[in-house]
Parts: structure tokens; sequence; C-alpha cells
């Protein structure tokens, strides 16, 4: 059985101990600034840890080791390890924009980092998140491979990057999680304007939004796609532009501009008419030059 310490019990950290726990791991250290999140993952362990800070830590002798901070206080924490862990320990962080690199200071350590390529809002819901989703991982050898046991122990797939690519690589799961809740954002605030709730709103709109993302589980992006951008039916979309300039701001109106235009460049991979797909272009382009005067 491997032993974890795992260091900031916010959203993920907890969600790990939760997930770990009693799958062939012990979980040693739960290491925090406070101890309100620390002690509502603690009743539900099996292993009962240790809850401390790191500072009032001697020593760290666990066989793995996560970091689960906030990007700006993991190379602080690395310095601080540094003086404390075993040599035989092995550390991950579970940053998704920063590379093994931060960690390079621990030199007599393998490193790596592992993280969730999922949506976790708190630790309870995380653990249960972790099964079938994709951990992307990278660092040294040693560390890549205990990664990869370690994600196949919470039921999850795993992926490997080049570390230069790492924070390209968060991008892209920002763009495909973080900026999608604002799109839909942008698209309830349309509905309340039409004299809906913005509770109701978002009810109405889920099994659109679902039914899209059940789509793209058997058709690439723009088999997927849907709608006025797909037939570049450009009448439809001068009727949205009108109403969008009469009722909301330009911000909503920039949105829709810049993700239409998106949509046409799919439309084409369609095979969408040419003809209708340039000419809807131009008005996207002559609407996006009346926002900037």
């Amino acid at each position: 059985m491997k032993t974890v310490s795992i260091i900031g019990i916010g959203r993920v950290g907890g969600a790990l101990a939760l997930a770990l726990d009693g799958k062939n791991y012990k979980i040693e250290n739960l290491v925090a600034r406070t101890t309100e999140n620390a002690e509502k993952v603690y009743e539900s362990l099996i292993s009962k840890p240790k809850i401390s800070s790191l500072e009032s830590l001697n020593e760290i002798n666990s066989d793995i080791v996560f970091i689960t901070t906030q990007d700006s206080e993991i190379s602080g924490i690395a310095k601080i390890l540094s003086a404390k862990v075993s040599e035989n320990s092995i550390i991950f962080h579970t940053s998704g924009a920063l590379s093994s690199e931060i960690l390079k200071n621990l030199t007599e350590n393998a490193v790596g980092s592992l993280h969730p390529l999922v949506s976790i809002s708190n630790s309870f819901l995380g653990k249960e998140r972790f099964m079938d989703a994709f951990f992307c991982i990278e660092g040294d050898e040693k560390a890549v491979e205990t990664a990869e046991k370690i994600v196949v122990d919470l039921n999850g797939r795993s992926f490997s990057i080049e570390s230069k690519y790492k924070t390209l690589y968060h991008a892209a799961a920002v763009t495909a999680c973080g900026h999608l809740v604002a799109t839909i954002d942008a698209a309830i605030e349309m509905m309340e304007k039409c004299g809906l709730e913005q509770a109701k709103a978002q009810k109405i709109l889920l099994p659109l939004i679902k039914s899209t993302v059940e789509n793209l589980e058997t058709q690439n992006t723009a088999e997927a796609l849907t709608g006025t951008f797909a037939r570049a039916d450009a009448e439809t979309f001068e009727k949205h532009r009108a109403s969008i300039r009469e009722n909301l701001t330009d911000e909503i109106m920039e949105i829709y501009l810049l993700l239409g235009m998106r949509s046409l460049k799919l439309a084409e991979r369609q095979n969408a008419d040419r003809e209708r797909v340039e000419k809807m272009r131009k008005k996207i382009l002559l609407a996006k030059s009346e926002l900037k005067c």
C-alpha cells in the first residue's frame, strides 16, 4: 500500500484524498493553512491522516506527495519541501498550466504533474468525477509511470504531452470548460431579455446543451454543428444581429460575432454552400467593424 501526503486541501486535494483512500493508498497527511475543509474530508476517510500545516511538519516520508495548491504557491512549497521530504518520495503538482519544471529544485526526487481534466466544484463531487476522466501527466520517467498507475486506480484514463506545451494544453481546457460556461451565461442573458428568470432560462437551455455534448460523443465538431451558421443563413443572422443590437450590450454582440466566425469555419468543413458562407462572413466582418466605431 502506497502512502500519500496532500498539500492543499481544497477541491482537488480533497477529491484526491477521498478517491485514493482505501484503493491501495493510505493517506498519511492532510496539509492545509486552515483546517475547516481538511476536517470535512478527514471525517470521510478510512485512513484518518494527520492534519497539519506544512511548517509544523518536521519531515514527510510518504511514497507520493501531491501539491494541490494555487499555481502561485507551488514554487514556494517546493522550496520548503526540499528540506523536509524523503528523497524516495515522488512529488506531483496538479496544476493544469504549469509543467513539472517548477519542481526541479527538488533535485533528489522524481517529479511530475498530474492534472485531472474534469470540472471539480467541490471535493465530494470531484471524487466521483475522476471515474472515466482524462488526466494529463508529464515529468520524470519514474513520476510518469507512477502517475499512470494512480490514474488506473482512480478508474481514469491518462495521456501525456511535452512539458513545453503544458500551458497551451491548459488554455484549451479553459476554452472548453470555463469559456463554455461563460458562453452559456451570455445565452442566459439573452433569454432573460425575453422575460424569463435566470434559473428558468438555464433550465430551458440545459437539454439543448446536453444534446449538443451528446452529439460530440459520436461526431466531430463540424458534424455536430447545427443551426444558423451551419446553414450559412445570412437572413436569420441579420435578424439575430438586429435583435441583439436593440436589446443587449456590445459585449454580447462581440461574443456572438466571434463565435459565429468560428462556426463558419466549421460550416465550410461541412461543405456548406461557399457563396452563402462568404456572404455571411462579409456580414460578420461588417458587424465587427461597426462595433469598433
